[in-house]
């Protein structure tokens, strides 16, 4: 039984998600599709956004779906988007040193391992180089991101045991499918805000499940 995996596919865990076959079945992290999410939040949250850095680990295929799918709606709101490699820390620390050379800069933080090692550092690059962030899970925006929009990973946990309680009273791994998430989370730091210099809308107050003030 496996939880926030984001390609159990692609990692060799099943051979698919309708039919996991084998004796591993799960829950992914998310849909790639959330990606376009973030950056229509980046916008609202900071309209004046015209260029995007998206960091991501190049190494997963996770990646690279990832920043297609924020490729794909980024001419519709007139922002310009370009890939941020996660692979050690100097590395983002220059590519985010020239991303904010432009003016009007932002930037999308997308999920895998490596960004959770470099959670601190980035969150600090952010604030430093004065960049509104959304991230990929609350606990960013608990550590002072500005922004986050993902799956409740605690949902998944208590959908895992309901399928934990199947397996032991007898069905099989192989056939019960691969789930992706079904509740998400939005959390919004307004003390971040303020500090960026930014007004968060009405909306988004209204319709955030956690407000950090």
């Amino acid at each position: 039984m496996f939880v926030i995996v984001p390609d159990p596919v692609g990692a060799g865990f099943v051979d698919s998600l309708a039919r996991p076959g084998g004796n591993a079945t799960g829950f992914t992290s998310f849909e790639y599709g959330l990606s376009a999410k973030w950056l229509e939040l980046l916008k609202e949250i900071a309209p004046t956004v015209t260029r995007a850095g998206v960091l991501r680990d190049p190494a997963l295929a996770s990646g690279p779906a990832q920043f297609a799918a924020i490729q794909s709606i980024a001419p519709s709101l007139g922002v310009e988007v370009s890939p941020v490699n996660v692979r050690e820390v100097s590395e983002i620390e220059r590519t985010i040193a020239a991303l904010v050379r432009g003016p009007n800069s932002g930037l999308i933080v997308t999920g895998s391992a490596l960004v959770a090692v470099h959670r601190h550092r980035i969150i600090a690059l952010a604030a430093r180089r004065k960049l509104p962030a959304v991230y990929p899970e609350g606990s960013f925006v608990r550590d002072g991101g500005l922004m986050s929009y993902g799956p409740d990973f605690l949902d998944q946990y208590r959908r895992a045991a309901g399928y934990v309680d199947r397996i032991l009273k007898g069905e099989k791994p192989a056939d019960l499918p691969v789930q992706a998430p079904t509740k998400y989370e939005l959390v919004i730091n307004r003390k971040t805000a303020k500090a960026l210099g930014l007004t968060v809308p009405d909306r988004l107050l209204a319709i955030a499940d956690e407000v950090i003030e």
